[in-house]
């Protein structure tokens, strides 16, 4: 891939490290320097009532696109979503009813109107749904008219069914006409909207290409296909990904104060590369926070921390995450702000399972796991680690503040608050 792109778009998706794998770099780099407005899409399929931070990536690319003088278009996955995309997976995902993909659809919609503006200009974005087009197609037809434009031989090459052959583990005929569907997506999508782009990640290198093709054979113009890589941590774990499980983008999933700790958890080598791509921070002020060595680093981490949040989550979630992080690890006391459950008085007076509590607080997934902490001393009960895990949580814990702390380490935190 070459970095002497002429066009902003491409300068900005290079220099800020969003660029894997594109179909054909130097054309685009033409056409996006040509003045001509590109249109660019992604697709999220609506499998959660969320999308998590896998995901920003993808997100950020159409902001970045936007931001360029281009057009986005956000394609929601109602379709696609009744098939379920194999990439990536060692089994069939669960099939979900209509009415489920279209509260997920409800729920993961408004995620978008904070990274990008949405209207009818040239360059504002829109979101489509492929269950436009998807549900009225005739299967038979549908073969007839496109199906002679892919072949098994090629179609065994892609990684997503090759992983799958390869753990032994099967895929269903339906799983396999996803690729076909979503390189209609791409046709459909010049069709409508004049879309030359489709972006995602690199696991989806194989769909997008054939999506590319089936424009070029069908549609007789060039369109262009460009991912991003998959990103993993300087540890090699899978970005997105805590003990806790994913790190989703809605508020009522993940607090902005858990969202905001999480980034604040970057590992050191990650922290500029991270900047770049999930903030809007100048590059030359990011090369400065690079340039922190030590415990200095943590300063940069907590400026990531706080724009990652601001762009999610506006400017006040932002400062209060911050802000009540730093009372509760730099003045030791007990923010309002820390993420809370609460239970009855009545409960508290006649004691609560400590294993329970816990778990009930999300801060373990089982009372194993619960046990496990509290064996290694990271359980506590306002900051005073628990001695017997057969214990009880009673109204004599609550504190000054008339609530009770409870934390797995240093930076897992949950209030309880009677009732």
């Amino acid at each position: 891939m070459t970095s002497d792109f002429q066009s902003e778009l491409l300068k900005v998706l290079d220099e800020r490290g969003y660029i894997h794998q594109c179909t054909d770099a130097a054309a685009l780099d033409s056409l996006a320097s040509s003045g001509e407005i590109i249109t660019a899409y992604a697709g999220y399929d609506c499998t959660a009532p969320s999308l998590h931070v896998g995901h920003l990536i993808s997100i950020l690319m159409l902001r970045r696109l936007q931001q360029s003088g281009h057009k986005p278009i956000v394609l929601m996955g109602g379709g696609t979503t009744k098939v379920g995309d194999p990439t990536d997976k060692d089994k069939t995902r669960p099939l979900l009813t209509d009415e489920e993909i279209t509260r997920n659809m409800e729920s993961i919609k408004k995620v978008f109107e904070r990274f990008l503006t949405f209207g009818d200009g040239p360059t504002d974005a829109v979101m489509v749904n492929n269950a436009d087009w998807l549900d009225t197609l005739g299967y038979v037809q549908f073969l007839r008219d496109y199906g002679t434009h892919f072949t098994i031989n090629r179609m065994l090459t892609f990684e997503s069914v090759k992983l799958r052959l390869e753990r032994e583990q099967p895929m269903t005929f339906l799983e396999f006409n996803y690729m076909l569907m979503q390189a209609y997506d791409f046709h459909e999508l010049l069709g409508r909207h004049g879309c030359r782009l489709q972006l995602g990640g690199s696991d989806q290198w194989g769909n997008i290409v054939n999506g590319v093709e089936l424009c070029r054979r069908l549609d007789r113009k060039e369109v262009f296909g460009l991912t991003t890589p998959l990103l993993a941590t300087a540890s090699g774990a899978k970005m997105g990904k805590t003990e806790g499980g994913a790190v989703w983008l809605n508020e009522d999933l993940q607090s902005p104060y858990d969202y905001w700790q999480f980034w604040r958890n970057t590992e050191d080598p990650d922290v500029g590369r991270f900047m770049r791509l999930f903030t809007d921070l100048p590059l030359d002020d990011i090369a400065k926070y690079e340039a922190l060595e030590g415990s200095e680093i943590n300063e940069a981490k907590k400026k990531l921390a706080t724009e990652a949040t601001l762009m999610l989550h506006g400017e006040e979630a932002a400062r209060l995450a911050e802000e009540t992080a730093r009372k509760t690890f730099e003045e030791n006391t007990t923010a309002d702000n820390l993420p809370t459950i609460e239970v009855g008085m009545s409960d508290l007076k006649d004691g609560i399972n400590v294993l329970n509590l816990f778990v009930s607080a999300e801060l373990g997934k089982s009372k194993g796991e619960v046990k496990r902490h509290i064996a290694g001393g990271a359980a506590k009960i306002n900051d005073t680690p628990i001695a017997d895990e057969k214990s009880l949580v009673t109204d004599a814990s609550l504190n000054a503040d008339g609530v009770i702390k409870l934390s797995i380490g240093k930076k897992r935190h949950v209030l309880v608050k009677p009732r």
